[in-house]
């Protein structure tokens, strides 16, 4: 079943719907046979970079470029692309087997394999999802899940070198997600296809992408390994979006990061004077253990959870409140006034300027 994938290069693309910039000069390199999420919230361009690999949309500006070949112009059907939808897309009039064998049937004569041969590709692929026995059934016949194992053997029947996803879990429930995730990282290793989906599920794209594309208002705003996004953030946009965090607002001058009347114990690498958020996650911050900390505030909610207890605080001198993580043993009791201080942080410029990582708490 391994076919490999082609290399993707993204120079410099735009699109423009009216005076609405869905893309603003985006470039990106997709290795051969890697597995890339574009992550980010409704509106910020990721499906419609996802259509302009795909052919189905043309940019405004820039170039696409399949293994060093401009596919910019190239038709869908000359880029050996497959595509899979949320909404499965399947034919309801067409068997299971029909579906996943339409791409080959439609195929101009002297590129069409043979009847034979296009049914045992068809049986073949229902082994391959998981689906043997069930081809002489109707979509409305299967699950949610069944439907996509279907569209995503449909996809893999023109034998492409790239394969594209567009949310291809979002209309399915939490579980059958979840089984679907771990069920498509063994198809990208069985097959090698370069492979990119769209979602703005944060623990998909963690979960399953070699690579994250995290998109903003039809920017990149980074790309990196799902630990690379967690751990070095490189916009106050990204560590917000991925993964949980909290900011607070403080101001910096010579040297010092104040929040109100108190001292942060952060290095601040440089960073002017001025106002600034200083970033961190509930894991970053904890219930001081000499009684001595950099914030104080109240517990006003506690909740158990498989590591342990997640607290509510309300901060003194903060409008909103925040979590932390916490052992079980020991925890404080509501209404208790905590100590906190700072693990680690990560601070930016109020303006959203460049990122300078803070490192762990001194």
């Amino acid at each position: 079943m391994r076919k490999g994938g082609f290399a993707i290069c993204i120079e410099g693309v735009e699109q423009d719907f009216g005076a609405f910039p869905a893309l603003r000069d985006v470039s990106l390199d997709i290795q051969p046979g890697e597995l890339v999420a574009l992550l980010g919230p409704s509106g910020s361009g990721k499906t419609t970079l996802l259509r302009v690999i795909a052919g189905l949309n043309s940019p405004d500006r820039g170039h696409v470029y399949f293994d060093g070949r401009d596919a910019t112009n190239l038709p869908v059907q000359d880029r050996r692309v497959g595509f899979v939808f949320q909404n499965y897309a399947l034919f309801k009039h067409m068997t299971v087997a029909d579906n996943i064998a339409y791409g080959l049937r439609v195929r101009p004569r002297r590129q069409r394999p043979s009847r034979g041969e296009i049914e045992a590709r068809a049986h073949e692929l229902l082994r391959f999802v998981q689906l043997e026995g069930l081809g002489a059934r109707y979509p409305a016949q299967l699950s949610g899940g069944q439907r996509q194992r279907v569209a995503l053997a449909r996809a893999l029947a023109i034998e492409p070198r790239v394969l594209l996803l567009d949310e291809p879990f979002g209309a399915l429930d939490a579980r059958v997600r979840k089984d679907l995730r771990r069920w498509l990282r063994e198809v990208h290793k069985e097959t090698g296809l370069t492979t990119v989906f769209v979602t703005h599920d944060q623990d998909e794209a963690m979960e399953l992408a070699d690579r994250v594309v995290v998109l903003n208002e039809g920017r990149i705003e980074q790309i990196g390994t799902p630990a690379q996004l967690y751990d070095q953030p490189a916009s106050p946009f990204v560590i917000s979006f991925v993964g949980e965090a909290v900011a607070l607002p403080v101001t910096v001058g010579d040297g010092h990061v104040r929040f109100g009347d108190r001292e942060l114990h952060i290095d601040t690498h440089g960073l002017r004077s001025g106002p600034a958020r200083v970033f961190f996650r509930p894991a970053d911050i904890a219930v001081a253990a000499d009684g001595a900390g950099e914030l104080e505030g109240r517990v006003e909610s506690l909740r158990r959870t498989p590591a342990g207890v997640r607290a509510t605080i309300a901060i003194d001198g903060y409008d909103q409140t925040l979590e932390i993580d916490s052992p079980l043993e020991g925890a404080a009791a509501l209404g208790d006034r905590v100590p906190l201080s700072l693990a680690k942080a990560r601070i930016f410029p109020a303006a959203d300027g460049e990122y300078v990582d803070v490192g762990e708490g001194i």
